[in-house]
């Protein structure tokens, strides 16, 4: 499991000319799940995602987390992220996870962030075609993955 996370300052998500979800402060997560991940890497990458301090304190400091400021999240999942171009220019995705399965997994990421972490996250729209709009704060963009 991949999480890239952007701080913004605003983020929004459109299908078809209709707005989605939309989220001032906070994040936006491109959500990428591959072969063999499971609920253990989502509990692992959800924990990270609270907690991770990269809103600046009093001191202008990277030490606050999402939780500290009370922003939200809007996530979107990005099979894309495990594109592999190193045969070739066009990337192939056999790396990704079955959409069955990564649709199950992004589901449960939004629900432990949302009911574990009382963090207002919303989501995009799985397996659409999404126009993502954001500013990016900072810009301050973070890249995590699962031990798995």
């Amino acid at each position: 499991m991949k999480v890239i996370v952007q701080r913004v300052n605003s983020a929004s998500c459109t299908v078809n000319n209709k707005l989605i979800s939309k989220i001032k402060k906070g994040y936006l997560l491109l959500v990428g799940f591959t072969q063999n991940d499971s609920i253990k890497e989502v509990n692992y990458l959800a924990k990270k995602i609270a907690n991770l301090r990269i809103f600046e304190d009093d001191l202008g400091k990277l030490n606050r987390s999402i939780l500290d400021m009370n922003y939200e999240i809007l996530s979107i999942s990005q099979f894309t992220i495990y594109g592999d171009t190193s045969k070739g220019n066009r990337p192939s995705f056999t790396k990704a996870l079955e959409p069955k399965k990564a649709l199950e997994l992004y589901l449960e990421l939004t629900n432990i962030l949302n009911n574990e972490y009382n963090i207002n996250t919303l989501n995009g729209v799985f397996g659409e075609h999404m126009n993502i709009g954001l500013i990016n704060d900072g810009p301050v963009t973070i890249i995590l993955e699962s031990k798995g």
